[in-house]
């Protein structure tokens, strides 16, 4: 007699996989306070969740994940919490390679360099060599990033094609602009996640969720898990998207 072929476990009833997701992680330092902890452990803490959403988007087939990681406007944090931050951040670059490999991640980086130290950088930019021959998901993470001074970053590179007299201006259109952005090989989101239960974009990929669809979950980002993105991939999967249009 023989034994039955065992098949994979069924992915969750109407949930549709978006071929592009973004992810506001809010809500690490309300975790620590209600737990009685520094904010310090929420962040570190999130460094679970951060796995956890990585790999499951990877498993699931997301083409692209984008993370905001620190936005422009967190450098006006205290100086004691954003060194601890970037500690955690160089650790999660070394101790997440393996993580990125097992999945065929290719890790980018969306932001300003300016401000970023020169270990950061360093080891920033060896982890994205490191997975460039990935053929898997793209992991965007967004470290010193701006909506706003991104758009801001690609129009000073067409002023000075302007001035260069290399670029008409009236060839500066929607597509232009696009490709001047950090990342405009990656698409647009089909769905942006915002934990904490806040209702606000706050400077984030302001070009590229112009049409995407917003769930927001009221669990702080310690305690997101894989079936909360589950649960995220299910209310996508029941939106109409027109676009403008009529269905």
């Amino acid at each position: 007699m023989k034994r039955p072929v065992a098949k994979p476990a069924p992915e969750p009833g109407d949930m549709v996989v978006p071929r592009s997701v973004a992810v506001i992680m809010d809500g690490n330092g309300r975790w620590a306070r209600q737990a009685g902890f520094e904010r310090i452990r929420g962040h570190e803490r999130g460094i679970d969740a951060v796995r956890t959403t990585v790999t499951e988007c990877a498993r699931l087939g997301v083409q692209a994940l984008v993370l905001y990681a620190f936005s422009e406007e967190n450098w006006q944090r205290p100086q004691r919490e954003i060194d601890l931050l970037f500690g955690l951040l160089k650790r999660f670059l070394v101790e997440e390679r393996g993580t990125l490999m097992q999945n065929r991640v290719r890790l980018l980086h969306s932001g300003r360099r300016a401000r970023l130290g020169a270990d950061i950088l360093r080891l920033l930019d060896e982890t994205v060599a490191h997975t460039a021959g990935n053929d898997g998901m793209q992991l965007s993470l967004a470290i010193s990033y701006g909506g706003r001074q991104e758009i801001v970053d690609a129009v000073r590179q067409l002023a000075q094609q302007v001035q260069a007299g290399t670029l008409a201006p009236a060839a500066i259109d929607e597509a232009a602009i696009q490709r001047h952005l950090y990342h405009p090989e990656l698409p647009d989101p089909d769905l942006l996640i915002r934990t904490a239960g806040e209702q606000r974009i706050s400077n984030f990929l302001l070009w590229q969720v112009s049409y995407a669809e917003i769930v927001v979950d009221d669990v702080c980002w310690p305690d997101f898990r894989a079936e909360h993105l589950h649960a995220a991939f299910r209310a996508y999967g029941r939106r109409v998207r027109k676009f403008g249009k009529v269905t």
